[in-house]
């Protein structure tokens, strides 16, 4: 299994930052709620380490997740941080307590937020910063002139957004190139297709929130279906339809539990045929 992850392709992030095209999600990293220390460090730090062995080169994150908790296992375990390695993070959530999220886009908090995880990334440049959400409380303009600013000081390469709609993303480019979008995606919640097909159109790479809808893929009679014919779980063959529905698709799903990393990275080498394809097309909705 080593490196199994590179057989899903690599996309270019902002036309000049190469990454394979299966990711990792960390933020299962943390305590229930995404609230505090995971309940297992070590298996956590293992985790980080196996996924790294496995050839994925993008980690996802956030301030928000613990808060600062991920960051912070991350760059333990991880700093200084292997040639070629991505660590995307965001900003734009608050956190008042467990499972609870407050957009929070004034400027002056998104730069505080991206010092913040500069510092706790050790890292002088972030190479990927990406907008948690959309604060309706804070002009639009204001959010994206705030992230441009933090991109021409030099403290982040690329940026991103996160949780948009196409209108969002036509809007953000005024200010600056977006080079990714992370929407709630999955071969059953397919709300963003829009959003998904504006990306490869213009060559933006889409990172999937929720890709594999936490064991809601196998009720899908389709997917099990596949699953035993191809003698692999739901969530491989879910991963490996992401991977064939656009080519700028990058799956970041994510896990606390090294059997479930391998098994979900081995979805890299699992190709469908058109027909696979069509039949789980039709599980997709909308809602």
């Amino acid at each position: 299994m080593k490196q199994i992850g590179r057989q899903a392709g690599t996309f270019l992030i902002g036309g000049d930052m190469e990454v394979c095209r299966m990711g990792y999600g960390a933020m299962r990293l943390t305590g229930e709620g995404v609230w505090g220390p995971p309940q297992d460090r070590e298996e956590a730090k293992r985790v980080l380490r196996r996924a790294i062995e496995l050839g994925i080169d993008l980690i996802d994150t956030a301030d928000a997740y613990g808060p600062a908790v991920n960051e912070e296992i991350i760059a333990e375990v991880l700093a200084p941080y292997p040639k070629g390695l991505v660590i995307a993070t965001k900003v734009g959530n608050t956190r008042p307590g467990p499972g609870q999220w407050v957009p929070d886009g004034r400027p002056g908090q998104l730069r505080a937020r991206c010092e913040d995880s500069l510092r706790r990334l050790r890292l002088e440049r972030i190479d990927l910063l990406q907008l948690h959400s959309v604060d309706p409380k804070v002009p639009e303009d204001d959010q994206y002139a705030a992230l441009a600013q933090l991109q021409k000081e030099g403290k982040v390469r690329h940026l991103g957004l996160s949780n948009v709609s196409v209108e969002q993303i036509e809007r953000a480019r005024r200010h600056f190139r977006v080079t990714t979008v992370q929407n709630r995606y999955n071969v059953k919640e397919r709300s963003s297709d829009d959003v998904v097909d504006y990306c490869a159109a213009k060559e933006i790479g889409f990172l999937p929130w929720f890709p594999l809808s936490t064991g809601k893929l196998a009720t899908g009679e389709a997917l099990s279906s596949i699953a035993q014919s191809r003698e692999a779980t739901a969530a491989q063959v879910a991963l490996a339809w992401l991977l064939q529905r656009s080519p700028v698709m990058i799956p970041i799903p994510g896990t606390s539990k090294l059997e479930h990393l391998e098994e979900n990275t081995a979805a890299a080498a699992l190709r469908l045929t058109d027909e696979e394809m069509h039949s789980l097309e039709a599980l997709g909705s909308g809602a």
